[in-house]
């Protein structure tokens, strides 16, 4: 039944499976086991970024291109949800008609931009297609920021959402699990449940026939064609199917934070915040996205307040000469920085790269098994 559920993708090394089963429990359980606003918004940002990130390995790591347009894709699906709420807003507040009609507009509109971006760029090659994408991407951000009338400019958008979704909906007058059950945690499980769809429906693309050729393209583009398969076309499929993934995720992301800005979904950052992660977690496999994705977000939320415990006042550190210094919260950048160059010199290959080689290392071989 599992085997089925992940179309037959599997961990293929223990660590990682339970590594992965870790954190979907950690992740279902969240609000009831760390219930403070801080925590409940870390595990919401890693949600969004799996499903962004993995959309973007589905373009990167499973065919071979490097684009820096995703944020965009990222960014209409945002914005799309935050125009709907913000002009479908009534009396009795904001309907999930308007919600959806956001989203689909939204989608719509991704589907149009990476068709065409893909139909005349993608025959560009290697680099000369990356600098494609991040001029479309740049002047679609300035775009954003000068049409004030319906983004909000570089103040962007804060909207309501619907009841249901409000913090102050409180459907239950008794706390479930000594939680109190408000619109905050129904939005949480929304996510929740949208972004293990939509993960799986990506296992599934990648681990079909359509996938196998994407693989075959990222590995040897001329002998693909050569067999007979339209690389233009099943290069293009794969952008206009990552970008409505990476709209989706914005538009999730506008739905937790109630407000969509160029900061928050369009800018560079963001794009090398998914590089970073996609790194990390390794190329070519949409379980590395998972792992990447709660690695980063963690160390991101949490380094800093570690550091205060070690450098900050009253700190472990505090007082000792040099020391204290060099683990100061401030320099928490640093030690970020100083971990991904660890990570990228013990992972090559990602760490789920390494998990699964090794894994692989470890099973016995037929004459063992005999």
């Amino acid at each position: 039944m599992i085997d089925r559920v992940l179309s037959h993708d599997l961990p293929r090394s223990r660590v990682l499976g339970v590594a992965l089963v870790l954190v979907l429990g950690l992740l279902a359980l969240e609000p009831f086991i760390f219930p403070g606003a801080k925590a409940l918004n870390v595990a919401a940002k890693m949600l969004v970024f799996v499903l962004l990130v993995a959309s973007y390995d589905l373009l990167l790591g499973y065919t071979g291109i490097v684009s820096f347009a995703h944020t965009m894709f990222f960014g209409i699906g945002a914005y799309g949800v935050a125009i709907g709420c913000t002009r479908g807003a009534g009396e009795d507040g904001v309907a999930w008609a308007a919600v959806l009609a956001g989203l689909v507009v939204a989608l719509v509109l991704s589907l149009g931009l990476s068709l065409l971006i893909g139909l005349f760029s993608l025959r560009v090659k290697a680099i000369f297609y990356a600098m494609i994408t991040l001029a479309v991407a740049a002047a679609f951000q300035t775009l954003a920021s000068q049409l004030s009338e319906l983004t909000g400019g570089e103040d962007g958008l804060s909207f309501k959402t619907p009841l249901w979704l409000s913090p102050s909906f409180e459907p239950f007058d008794e706390p479930v699990w000594r939680l109190m059950i408000d619109g905050k945690v129904i939005a949480y499980y929304l996510l929740f449940v949208a972004v293990a769809l939509s993960f799986l429906v990506l296992l599934r693309i990648v681990n079909s026939p359509f996938g196998r050729v994407l693989q075959a393209i990222r590995e040897n583009d001329f002998r693909a064609e050569a067999i007979g398969y339209r690389t233009v076309v099943y290069r293009t499929l794969s952008n206009v199917i990552s970008a409505l993934f990476a709209t989706l995720a914005g538009a999730l992301l506008a739905l937790w934070l109630r407000y969509t800005g160029p900061e928050t979904t369009l800018s560079f950052e963001v794009m090398l915040d998914v590089l970073l992660i996609v790194v990390i977690g390794g190329m070519g496999t949409l379980y590395g996205a998972v792992i990447g994705t709660v690695l980063f977000v963690f160390a991101q939320n949490y380094l800093q307040d570690a550091l205060k415990w070690l450098g900050g006042e009253g700190g472990l550190a505090a007082g000792v000469p040099v020391v204290s210094q060099i683990v100061s919260p401030d320099r928490w950048l640093l030690w970020l920085g100083l971990g991904f160059v660890l990570c990228v010199y013990y992972f090559p290959s990602g760490v789920v790269g390494r998990l699964r080689a090794s894994g692989q290392n470890n099973q016995p071989t037929r004459g063992e098994k005999s």
